[in-house]
């Protein structure tokens, strides 16, 4: 493994930084201790600080030469809303909050590569180290767009990196074209009338009505989307009612939807919409449906997907890079990034280990050991696309 020597000796740094930001989770848009962390550590480093762009969102940037190329490298920031069931001494430290996604790895790597990079200054252009908030569908990448993070930090390309558990330290994976699904969240509101358990016939079932589109909905990936198109639609969530002998006013349902491109994304609510006020309407209540999306189809550029990959295959060996890697049903709003500029996204291995487990777990850890791999490639993305000379 080539891994960059001057980043594999400051390991023991990294692993501090990382367990820091572990143990001080914070949700989306309120990563404020962990902004001002990165900020520090880029000013100490000497890059230009700049903050408050999608509320607490970091730009760092880093120039060298005369050269008017630059790239950007992103990171996410923010932690997920869940109780840690880990008892290793750096667990959260905020009961209903934790680093389960490894956005704190992710920050940690990207700050290994800027202090890699501000040090050495071996390229030639400007490096800008975006460091995201909200990235766990609050939409965070798409405020921080909103906020003209590429107007201002204008990037020739774009590169970010998940982990991935399951797949072995010192691999990595990725594919090109669409790689991630769009997402969307969605909730169903059903108004009926309220009555007496024992006396149903007085009332209109909101309860009844929204089993029944439940179940509706889950024709339309089987009978509206093509076969040869992949698409989920999920109810993950009904609230009604809080007395036993009471038929309440109203349902909520609620859940997700992901597909890989936008047009199914829009007849997926199409459809939804149909269903529910039809089904609705033919009980003699009303639905209103609030489908919101909460993330882009995840779009990798060919030529830059091909770039960090031969970038990977430097440092791992080519036979440890997956280039055509499975589609993942998870979404990632860095394509809201990706929408704007060119470039691609990567999963770095996690460990396969047995007894792992996936993220978004209150079991879940990131691995530190794969910290001086994402950084070192963080760092050979910018090198390489700003060579110097």
């Amino acid at each position: 493994m080539q891994l960059i020597e001057r980043i594999a000796k400051i390991h023991d740094d990294l692993t501090n930084w990382r367990r820091d930001i572990h143990a001080h989770p914070e949700l989306g848009f309120e990563e404020q201790r962990t902004s001002d962390l990165v900020a520090a550590k880029l000013a100490e480093f000497g890059c230009e600080v700049f903050r408050g762009i999608g509320k607490t969102g970091v730009v760092g940037r880093l120039r060298a030469g005369d050269s008017v190329r630059s790239v950007g490298l992103r990171a996410d920031m923010d932690a997920l809303p869940i109780h840690e069931a880990n008892s290793f001494d750096y667990r959260s430290r905020h009961d209903g909050r934790m680093h389960a996604c490894g956005h704190d790895g992710h920050t940690t790597m990207l700050l290994g590569a800027a202090c890699y990079l501000a040090e050495t200054r071996n390229f030639d252009g400007t490096v800008n180290f975006i460091f995201q908030p909200a990235e766990e569908g609050l939409g965070g990448a798409e405020a921080m767009v909103r906020d003209g993070v590429l107007d201002r930090f204008p990037c020739d390309a774009l590169f970010g990196m998940h982990n991935a558990p399951g797949l072995a330290v010192g691999k990595f994976a990725i594919r090109t074209g669409p790689m991630m699904a769009g997402g969307a969240f969605f909730d169903i509101t059903i108004l009926g009338r309220g009555a007496h358990g024992a006396r149903p016939e007085a009332g209109i079932d909101p309860v009844v009505i929204g089993s029944h589109i439940a179940a509706a909905l889950q024709t339309i990936v089987s009978r509206n989307v093509r076969p040869v198109d992949t698409a989920v639609v999920s109810v993950t969530r009904f609230h009604a009612g809080d007395a036993y002998n009471v038929i309440p006013e109203q349902a909520v349902i609620g859940g997700t939807v992901r597909a890989f491109d936008n047009e199914t994304l829009a007849l997926i609510e199409r459809n939804m919409r149909r269903i529910a006020g039809g089904l609705a309407g033919g009980f003699g209540a009303t639905a209103q449906v609030d489908f919101r999306v909460v993330a882009l189809p995840l779009v990798n550029d060919a030529g830059e997907t091909g770039f960090i990959a031969d970038a990977a295959g430097e440092l791992v060996g080519a036979d440890n890079v997956d280039r055509e890697s499975a589609l993942i049903m998870a979404s990632e709003d860095f394509s809201y990034m990706l929408n704007c500029a060119p470039g691609a996204y990567i999963r770095i291995g996690n460990g396969d280990q047995p007894g792992g487990c996936q993220v978004h777990n209150p079991g879940y850890d990131f691995n530190d050991a794969i910290l001086p791999i994402g950084a070192s490639l963080f760092a050979r993305l910018a090198e390489r696309k700003l060579t110097r000379g």
